[in-house]
Formats: structure tokens, sequence, C-alpha cells
């Protein structure tokens, strides 16, 4: 009676996991075959377990350990004896592989528990900042409330007399000045948009009835022999003549207007930006002035002593930062009322000269106002935006 006896080799190289077991047949005596060979599949499975499988290599034999299938020599077993490999089938020599032996390592550093430790330590890292950012934001809110506190207490003092501010009289004079004249131009501005549009219509007007003088003139029959036709020629030749004029002028004041608008409400605009930024400064500077006043008229005790420090840094941090704002308020009043006169001579020269032109009549000295302002006309259809452009 024949048995079957399992003999198993575990491989220690660290390529593989598990044990790989081999099927030895035996005659009923117990003895086993042939010696020689039992030592040279030894050998072979020796080589193969010292070589290892190059895990860069996409070979995929069936069957395996674990699901890895590289680098397994397959056996047969034919009427239950084993069958080896012959040598010319048998695979090359394969050297270890470097990046595989990495490859592993890094596998044996995931493992579960290393897996757990990192998992640990990135939930702890994530958590700690998480609470720092919660502090950051808790000390930004903190310092807000302390600063709109201390402000607004300075500006009802002000308001109710009852505390003293920092003024600069010629800085207050010119920002005053500026303020009112902003005031004026707007006023300019808004009154120039009216005759702009007024004049518009008038101008559409104008065409409209050159339109009808001509069609008048050229297609009624009942004219054709009689001395309107000609008068009414006449007045359509005149109406579009006024027409193209008022297109000419239309396209000065335009100018103007816009010129004045980019003077009001852009640069303008800007330097009273500044003089906000000014002002909140002033007030801020203010309020902790008056905060270290108060603290060096109480008691000199250590708690005193320390609160006293903080509020003597405060006080020089606003008060190097409202003394920068002053200085760049003071040059931006200075280069805006450079820009105001420069601007202002030439659009109010355009529009003058312009006007003249119009009125006089005087239609190339109109054209050639336009030509010394480098104003070019735009030509009718243009205005309207394309449908592209409306989208």
């Amino acid at each position: 009676m024949e048995g079957t006896r399992k003999a198993g080799f575990t491989m220690t190289d660290g390529m593989m996991s598990k044990a790989a077991t081999m099927e030895i047949p035996i005659n009923g005596n117990g003895d086993t075959g042939s010696l020689q060979e039992d030592d040279s599949l030894e050998q072979d499975l020796q080589q193969v377990m010292v070589s290892g499988p190059n895990l860069n290599e996409t070979s995929i034999v069936s069957g395996g350990y674990g699901g890895t299938t590289e680098g397994i020599i397959p056996t047969g077993n034919i009427k239950g004896f084993l069958v080896k490999p012959s040598p010319s089938s048998r695979r090359p020599f394969i050297s270890p592989s470097k990046s595989a032996a990495s490859r592993i390592a890094s596998q044996v550093d995931s493992s579960p528990g290393s897996n757990m430790h990192q998992c640990h330590n990135s939930a702890a890292m994530s958590e700690e900042l998480s609470r720092g950012l919660a502090v950051e934001k808790f000390d930004v809110v903190k310092k807000w409330g302390i600063n709109t506190y201390k402000c607004t207490k300075q500006m009802f003092s002000e308001r109710f007399g009852r505390g003293s501010r920092t003024v600069d009289l010629e800085l207050e004079t010119q920002i005053e000045l500026l303020r009112d004249t902003k005031r004026k131009y707007e006023s300019v501005l808004q009154l120039a948009r009216a005759l702009t549009n007024h004049f518009y219509n008038m101008v559409q007007t104008q065409r409209a009835l050159g339109d009808a003088f001509s069609d008048l003139s050229q297609k009624s029959p009942e004219l054709q022999f009689c001395s309107l036709q000609e008068e009414f020629g006449y007045n359509a030749e005149t109406q579009k003549l006024l027409c193209r004029n008022g297109e000419t002028l239309l396209g000065a004041v335009n100018f103007f207007v816009s010129s004045i608008n980019t003077l009001v409400n852009k640069t303008m605009e800007d330097t009273l930006m500044t003089v906000k930024l000014y002002e909140t400064a002033r007030l801020e500077y203010d309020a902790y002035r008056t905060d270290l006043e108060e603290l060096n008229l109480g008691p000199r005790d250590a708690a005193t002593l320390s609160r006293i420090d903080v509020a003597q840094q405060n006080f020089h941090i606003h008060r190097e930062k409202y003394e920068k704002l002053r200085g760049d308020v003071a040059i931006k009043l200075k280069f805006l009322e450079e820009n105001k006169i420069k601007v202002m001579h030439k659009q109010l020269l355009l529009f003058h000269n312009a006007i003249s032109a119009y009125f006089a009549g005087n239609q190339q000295q109109l054209e050639q106002t336009l030509k010394q302002f480098n104003i070019k006309l735009k030509t009718p259809g243009t205005d309207k935006p394309s449908w592209l452009e409306e989208q």
C-alpha cells in the first residue's frame, strides 16, 4: 500500500512569507526515492530561495504564495511521481533587486502597528494645529475688541468735549478744502452730464427733422413744380450740417465729462481714502495716548507697571502709524493740487473753444479744437455693443 509523506520547506529569505510544500512519493516499505535526486531537488529549491524573484518583473505564473506568483518554478506530478524540471528549462539566476528590498522594507514599516502609530501621530498633529489656529483667531478677535473699545471711548469723549485730540491745523485745512472742492466739482460734473443729454436729444431731433425735410423735398409730387421743394431742400441741408457740428461738439463735451469724472471719482477719491486711513490712525493714536496718560496717573504697583509697559509699546506703534499716514496724506494732497490745476486748465480751454466755435457756426475751428486736444470721434454705430459683448 502506497502512501505519501509531505515535507515542508520554509523560505527564510524575507522574499516570501508562507511555507512552500512539495509532495515526495515513497514506496510501501517506507524507502524514499533516489537520494541523489532529492539532494538535487533540494539544491534547486535553495537556489530559487536564495536568488529570489525580481519584483520589478511583470511575468506571472499561476499559483503562488499569498498572491505573489513571480519567480515560481512550475512542477508536475505524473503518475504520482514528482517531475523535476530539466536543466534546460530552469530559470536563469536573478540578482537581488534593491528596489524590491526597499519596497519590502516599506511594507514592513507599513505594518498594522506602524500604521496605527502613524495615524495616532497625524491625529495628534492635526488636533494640535487646530488648537493653535483657534488660539490665534481668539487672540486676533481679542485685540480687535480691545482696540474697538478704546477707539469708541475716545470718539465719544471727543464728541462730548471730555477728551483731547491731536490736531494738525494746516493738514486739516487742506483736507476740508479738498472735500469742499470735490463737492463743487461733482456739481459741475452733474450739470455737464445734463447738458450732454439735452444736447444729444437736440442733435437727434435735428437729424430727424433734416430727414423729414429731405423726404418732403424729394418724394412729394405736388411740390415738384413749386418753390417749396427748394426750401425744403435748403432746410434739410442746414439741419444735417447742424447735426454734424452737434456730433463734433458732443465729442468734445463727452471728453470734458470723462476727464472731470476721472479727476473727481478716482484721483480725489483715492486721496480721500488715504485721508480716512489717516483719521482712523489719529483716533487710535489718541486713544492709546489717553490710556497711557490714565495709567501714569494711577498707582505704581507691579501689575500697573507691567500694564504701563504694554501701553507704552502700543502707544509708540500707533504713533509711528499716525505719523506715516500723516506724511502720506500731505504728499498726496500736494500732487493732487498740481494734477487738478493741470487737468482743469486743459479741460476748461477745450470746453470754451468747442462751445464758442459751435455757436459761431465755425465748423473748421470746431474740428481744429478736437485735433488740438487729440479727440477722436466715434463712428456711427460703435456706441452700441455687439451681441457677443452683451452676453
